[in-house]
């Protein structure tokens, strides 16, 4: 479900219980019907999302069920009187499912991905200002082979200041039904970013019996004012690595013009020959031939210069400061322990072969 706030009473979140005398009954009213505002699709959850809230002391759940990316919708009647953009997005979008067409045509970059169209509809939803924490998978952060992919993440750091990256364990939310490796995004819209923070808890082994608890977090919010390096943190500077990317691809983008323009002067020629009599067949199938070669080398210029500029897009969480494990024995150390195992092997066939004949 996304959890909308319109921020007019964010000094008191958190307050449930206990309101404390100095907080004025209006403005609890305020908190309690006029500060969240969510969406949700399933039919399951949400009549859960709204006893959720009720339980948490909010009477006036303002969930809106339907579908956000198409605008479908199956009840809005506790929508009514919400904001069109919002100053807090907290939300956890689907992926790894897919729109129609008709749900694509809403957006600006059009795709079937729907955590791709869920990061626009997010910066479309904010206020100039609003901040934004999203769990996302790690796909929409390393694909750059796809334009909506590209063109999304482009706009996002180009609208807003994607502040923090938090790469977490896999297996995460497994439980609730996705496999997948996922990040948390945080972001401000109303400024391009310049230097994004990671921090990694990618090495963190979660399981049934291990899960992720607030502790993991605790190193995180403690550097998280500073936003310092260590062996789990590092800083990208985003502009710095865009500027290097504009100055490696601008030969290939000359080169691409250059061919171009070479192309459109064998054009011209080519229609004087086709005009002239007698007409010159093998000129002519020259300088067809030509101008195929020349548009296919401006095309693959064009086609370099766009991945040079497109890699700047792969946000994807690479610890620089992890020490890689370095198997550090040496093949005969290896050699005896495979035949050690292969000793234990044999043992056991040799025990489990006693116990069948004892049975016979």
């Amino acid at each position: 479900m996304d959890l909308l706030s319109t921020g007019r009473s964010l000094s008191i979140v958190g307050v449930h219980r206990g309101w404390a005398s100095s907080v004025s009954a209006d403005a609890v009213q305020r908190f309690k019907h006029e500060t969240f505002w969510g969406r949700e699709k399933e039919n399951l959850i949400y009549p859960i999302g709204l006893a959720n809230l009720i339980l948490h002391g909010i009477d006036r759940p303002n969930i809106w069920h339907g579908n956000a990316l198409t605008g479908d919708e199956v009840y809005g009647g506790l929508f009514q009187g919400a904001p069109t953009q919002f100053d807090v997005i907290l939300t956890n979008p689907p992926f790894g499912g897919k729109e129609s067409v008709s749900a694509q045509t809403n957006f600006d970059y059009r795709t079937s991905a729907t955590q791709v169209l869920f990061m626009q509809h997010f910066i479309r939803s904010l206020r100039h200002g609003g901040r934004c924490g999203v769990v996302i998978d790690e796909g929409v952060l390393f694909r750059t082979n796809e334009e909506a992919f590209v063109k999304t993440k482009r706009k996002l750091t180009d609208d807003c200041d994607l502040w923090c990256v938090l790469s977490l364990p896999g297996g995460v939310f497994s439980a609730a039904g996705a496999g997948v490796k996922t990040n948390l995004l945080f972001f401000t819209k109303g400024k391009a970013t310049e230097k994004i923070w990671y921090y990694d808890l990618s090495d963190v082994k979660v399981g049934k019996k291990t899960p992720l608890t607030l502790k993991h977090f605790e190193d995180f919010a403690a550097m998280l004012a500073t936003k310092g390096d260590s062996e789990r943190s590092w800083t990208v500077d985003l502009a710095a690595r865009k500027a290097k990317a504009a100055t490696d691809a601008q030969p290939f983008k000359d080169l691409a013009r250059a061919k171009s323009a070479e192309a459109d002067a064998k054009r011209e020629r080519l229609s004087e020959l086709k005009k002239a009599k007698p007409r010159d067949e093998t000129a002519i199938t020259t300088a067809d031939a030509e101008i195929a070669a020349l548009v296919k080398e401006a095309r693959e210029a064009t086609a370099k210069a766009e991945a040079i500029e497109n890699a700047v897009y792969d946000l994807k969480a690479v610890n620089p400061n992890r020490k890689a494990e370095v198997d550090t024995r040496t093949p005969s150390e290896l050699i005896e322990i495979i035949e050690a195992k292969g000793d234990d092997v044999a043992a056991a066939l040799v025990s489990l072969r006693s116990l069948v004949g004892r049975d016979a």
